[in-house]
């Protein structure tokens, strides 16, 4: 009789539990037919050395691809009420291939996270997105995806990737220890309540998760093993009617080595805004972005580096038509070197995209893009696809820069 007691209190309070807790299961599924043409020009010129010179070398490449409009995704969330104005909730979200199958529930890398909020505001921790890869997102009128991806996030993406990045974990399995720009793992996270009037805000600490040693002489050798891996940063905007303005910045530490004394980093600052006219949505973000040397002790190990500079903007404007939207986007990406006397002009790059999206229902879309960019000055952009040609032995003594990416997204999106 005791043990039927016990049983039914159990069932009782799992009851209780269960009307208190939700746990939801939502997805993405996008397919596109995407090609892409990259295209390096010649920078000599017709010699009798070169009796087959060519002007230019095209690679090309159409592909069924994925995450042309939305990034396609399954994920699992939940929320716990706690009573007293308190929840705890996670989310685990992964990336999924279904172009191909490949990638499915392997990892949770678009975002694993728990959190406690209330009204004190949110505490986050686990892999999540940075507050600087933010404003990157939401005020591109293609939300970084698909070819349509605004040059300013393609350009820091690649900027902060980390020295001696990890190869995949296996086959098809991405390591995500290799880059801070768009999601950091091991953060802890604060996020201010949703009732200020409009404004909201959120800091970010990623934790390197490097050894420490007891005396320091006895660090191991190898490169980026005693700070790499470690973001900090923060994001603060306001938002109210059709108006959305924001600001961040953030720090990623992206190398170190530990005996020359030398500790690389990507600080970047980017201030994004919309305004909803109605009729017209207009989107513009401008970034600054520099991968910085420090250097403990330049004379004594003499080791200076150059400092590189990344300088970008976009703009761009969403129409609503009908059950449809169009979305174009202008951006533009410039690199300083840093090089004293130099005589060759620093890299840059410029890229438009337009597109449509047609509206079936809430959760299906049929969309299109079109996007170029243009390469000058020893910039390699491009928007997928195979890489650019810049040398090869058919054409000894034949060198070529990468010039122009163009490319498509013709595609389905459904949600769930």
């Amino acid at each position: 009789m005791k043990k039927s007691l016990v049983a039914l209190a159990a069932l009782a309070v799992a009851g209780v539990a269960s009307a208190q807790s939700s746990v939801t299961l939502f997805g993405v599924v996008d397919a596109a037919i995407s090609g892409y043409s990259n295209k390096s020009e010649n920078v000599g010129f017709p010699t009798l050395a070169n009796p087959f010179y060519v002007d230019s070398i095209k690679a090309s490449r159409t592909a069924l691809t994925n995450s042309g409009y939305n990034s396609s995704r399954i994920g699992f969330r939940g929320t716990e009420d706690l009573g007293g104005g308190l929840a705890a909730s996670f989310w685990l979200e992964a990336p999924i291939s279904n172009d191909d199958g490949q990638t499915g529930i392997s990892t949770f890398r678009r975002r694993s996270t728990v959190s406690l909020s209330g009204g004190f505001g949110e505490v986050r921790l686990g892999r999540d997105y940075t507050p600087t890869f933010w404003n990157d997102t939401v005020f591109d009128p293609f939300g970084t995806n698909g070819v349509g991806t605004n040059l300013v996030s393609t350009a820091n993406d690649a900027f902060g990737t980390f020295n001696g990045a990890a190869p995949p974990v296996v086959a098809g399995v991405p390591n995500v220890g290799g880059n801070n720009y768009v999601r950091a793992s091991n953060t802890i996270g604060y996020f201010l309540p949703p009732n200020l009037g409009g404004f909201y805000g959120q800091v970010q600490y990623g934790f390197h998760e490097q050894n420490k040693f007891d005396p320091g002489t006895v660090t191991p050798t190898a490169l980026n093993n005693s700070r790499t891996g470690r973001y900090v940063g923060g994001r603060v905007g306001y938002a109210n009617g059709p108006l959305d303005v924001a600001t961040s910045y953030g720090n990623s530490t992206i190398g170190d080595n530990y005996y020359v004394g030398t500790t690389t980093s990507v600080k970047t600052w980017n201030l994004g805004a919309s305004y909803d006219f109605g009729v017209v949505k207009l989107f513009g973000e401008y970034s600054r972005a520099k991968n910085e040397i420090d250097v403990d002790t330049p004379f004594v190990t003499g080791t200076i580096g150059n400092d590189i500079d990344l300088k970008g903007y976009l703009i761009g404007v969403t129409v609503p038509v009908g059950a449809g939207l169009i979305r174009a986007a202008y951006s533009a990406v410039k690199y300083d070197l840093n090089v004293p006397f130099s005589v060759l002009e620093d890299p840059k790059a410029n890229k438009f995209a337009i597109g449509y999206v047609h509206n079936l229902s809430k959760r299906t879309a049929l969309y299109a893009t079109v996007a170029r960019i243009r390469n000058k000055d020893g910039a390699a952009l491009t928007l997928g696809g195979p890489s650019f040609v810049t040398t090869t032995t058919l054409l000894p003594g034949q060198a070529f820069l990468p010039k122009t990416s163009t490319g498509y997204d013709v595609g389905i999106r459904h949600a769930f």
